[in-house]
């Protein structure tokens, strides 16, 4: 919880920087609060340098009856501008693969989606592995 505004401003900052999308401050703040009062909804692992979070990364759970187990999906990655091209995606990403191998029971795989023209970014994950699925996405907002 003592992360709960530098997550925010992450989460903000990754929207305008990915989709040139300006996020209602109050929704998100209330959105990150709710997830780290309830890890059924997901978790978050902060990646720090002298103390200071710099980096990011949430964790959300997709049930899949067809596998019998979760997906993790990968979510809301960022890493502060002053600290990119530091490896600290990398550690992130390990830190999160490890807890994985922790739990193997029940987990079946990880999921992300990245926006169309982050190329950076496709490269980025099919370098940890990743591969294109034949899916894509929709969505419906109620909001």
């Amino acid at each position: 919880m003592s992360d709960l505004k530098t997550i925010t401003s992450f989460n903000a900052a990754l929207a305008r920087e990915t989709e040139n999308r300006a996020l209602d401050t109050q929704i998100l703040q209330a959105g990150v609060e709710a997830l780290l009062q309830d890890p059924g909804k997901g978790w978050y692992a902060v990646a720090e340098q002298s103390l200071v979070v710099v980096g990011q990364i949430l964790v959300t759970f997709e049930w899949s009856d067809w596998r019998n187990g979760n997906f993790w999906w990968l979510q809301s990655l960022y890493v502060h501008p002053d600290h990119r091209q530091q490896g600290i995606f990398r550690q992130l990403y390990d830190y999160v693969q490890a807890q994985a191998r922790l739990n193997r029971e029940g987990i079946c795989g990880f999921r992300l989606y990245v926006e169309e023209n982050n190329h950076q970014a496709h490269q980025a994950y099919a370098n940890l592995g990743f591969q294109k699925t034949a899916y894509h996405m929709y969505e419906k907002e109620f909001l």
